[in-house]
């Protein structure tokens, strides 16, 4: 197997574990804490992003390209150089921007978000911008090396540390009010981060060739080349995804005052944002680890790739990606049109959410397209395109969002039209570029096969979902309409070729046994 098959399959197995111990996270917090809970959790979640984009740079991709380039020329000194540089600038800006937030949360909550009671979910997050600078610098550095099991046994250890204490720290603070127990989940992310942190740092050390510790300032004073090389990736890819976090983070902003502009009551626009980022988006993204997983591992291939010139390799490894990315976005569409309420009465308690799922979810294939994409784009030295497509699209998704959530007619749903154009944008912007750049053969025959599969599917799911029995109660018969439905999904995806059997064997367990009951295993 090679090196980038066998650590997207690590990611992808630790993205799955990782994804449904979140979901747990989700399901005890909202269970909790309610919708109005999970929206000034949610309101005060993007100003963290904003500030960890920032304090990263966007050094781990840059990392990880340099010192993939690196070790395929076997100089442990530039890595050693890459990792102090690193370092070094990440810790100094965690420095500057931990205090910063603290001291600006007060009128974060007041004045922009117009609900005070996001101040205290803010200022209890603020100690994880260090941990998390320190955690993506290491694991930028396993990515290059294209081992993956650091990064990826650590994000399992954070869930599990998280999911351990979420339900007691929100219980003891919910009688204290609702912004205390959001604030306390948010104390039981950083004890988790803490973990990740832990773990990635004991893996360095058994892991590492050279004394990092040993004449560090050094290192970094002789390291002007390296920051420029980094900052040659690092800047454009923190454009990238500073575009991203500064839109996130303008927009519980420029909801609520749409909202506002709509006669909507503040409470009730926090309630209303909640579910739509907290119970539905987190559905709609769930995929994302599938084409997270590609995308990490995409970067270090395709650089390496691209150092030897090799065109064909690039082309081949895109391609694969952007199949398996429609091949598992498509059963998620197809689940999560026919379960909405199903799924969300399920793991809520509340059918609140439900309508952003059907609204958004045929459109969300160009967001599990998204990743791949633009993790070519970095790989081949273009992510400064990335980061003026990423521009574009989030200005129009901002301009929609707030144009849309003030007229009263739309409301929150003009809100997910919005997201929802701005997710489609993007990914068409970027699609463009690579074109332009590598040779892209279009499979016309597997995409229409695709779309085939799951247009036949979505129908068969509703008809499975109302031929079962109401008696079975609510769980039983999600499981007795997604395992069937799935399996058959499957199984026509790798009888029309769309899933290559020697990919799907190589997933352990699941994979062996979906090709041995394929309804195609003898094709």
């Amino acid at each position: 197997m090679s090196k980038f098959l066998k650590g997207t399959v690590i990611l992808l197995i630790a993205g799955l574990v990782t994804r449904v111990l979140g979901f747990i996270n989700r399901i005890v917090l909202a269970r909790f804490i309610g919708e109005e809970g999970v929206g000034l959790y949610m309101m005060a979640f993007p100003t963290l992003i904003l500030v960890v984009t920032i304090t990263q740079l966007g050094l781990p991709v840059a990392i990880s390209k340099h010192i993939a380039e690196a070790k395929a020329n076997g100089d442990h000194a530039k890595i050693k150089k890459i990792l102090t540089v690193s370092l070094a600038l990440t810790i100094s800006l965690s420095v500057i921007f931990t205090p910063t937030l603290i001291l600006l949360a007060p009128y974060l909550s007041q004045h922009l978000f117009t609900d005070s009671r996001t101040l205290l979910p803010l200022l209890a997050i603020a100690p994880v911008i260090p941990i998390t600078a320190v955690s993506s610098v290491l694991r930028g550095y396993f990515q290059g090396l294209q081992n993956m099991k650091p990064a990826a046994l650590s994000q399992v250890m954070e869930q599990i540390v998280r999911i351990m204490l979420i339900a007691a720290c929100t219980k003891t603070f919910l009688p204290y009010g609702v912004e205390y127990a959001a604030a306390a989940a948010m104390v039981s992310a950083i004890v988790g981060e803490l973990a990740a942190l832990a773990y990635i740092v004991a893996a360095f050390k058994i892991r590492k060739k050279f004394r990092l510790r040993r004449n560090f300032f050094g290192a970094v004073k002789s390291g002007k080349d390296v920051l420029e090389d980094l900052m040659s990736i690092a800047i454009p890819a923190t454009g990238s995804r500073l575009i991203g976090s500064v839109s996130w983070f303008f927009e519980p902003i420029v909801v609520a005052q749409g909202l506002a502009i709509a006669g909507v009551a503040t409470s009730i626009a926090t309630r209303q944002y909640g579910a739509l980022t907290g119970f539905a988006m987190p559905l709609l993204m769930l995929p994302s680890f599938i084409t997270f997983s590609l995308s990490t591992a995409l970067v270090p291939a395709i650089s390496e790739a691209n150092s030897k010139n090799n065109h064909a390799l690039i082309e081949h490894r895109l391609q694969q990606s952007l199949r398996l990315s429609l091949v598992s976005g498509g059963i998620a569409v197809v689940l999560l049109y026919v379960l909405a309420e199903p799924l969300m009465l399920a793991m809520y308690g509340s059918e609140s959410g439900s309508q952003f799922i059907r609204l958004m979810s045929p459109f969300f294939i160009f967001y599990y397209y998204q990743g791949p994409l633009q993790a070519t784009l970095q790989a081949l030295n273009l992510a400064r395109a990335a980061m003026v497509n990423s521009l574009i699209g989030n200005v129009a998704k901002t301009a929609t969002v707030f144009f849309l959530a003030s007229q009263p007619a739309f409301g929150i749903n003009g809100v997910a039209l919005g997201i929802t154009l701005g997710i489609v944008l993007v990914t068409l912007l970027h699609f463009a570029t690579v074109l332009k750049v590598i040779p892209f053969t279009f499979a016309v025959r597997e995409y229409a096969a695709a779309f085939t599969i799951i247009g036949l599917s979505l129908g068969g799911g509703f008809l499975l979902f109302d031929f079962i029995p109401e008696f079975f109660g609510l769980p039983w018969k999600i499981i007795f309409v997604a395992f069937p439905l799935t399996v058959v999904y499957f199984s026509l995806t790798i009888g029309t070729g769309l899933l290559k059997k020697e990919e799907v064997r190589r997933i352990p367990v699941f994979g062996k046994v979906l090709v041995k009951f394929s309804f195609f295993r003898n094709t």
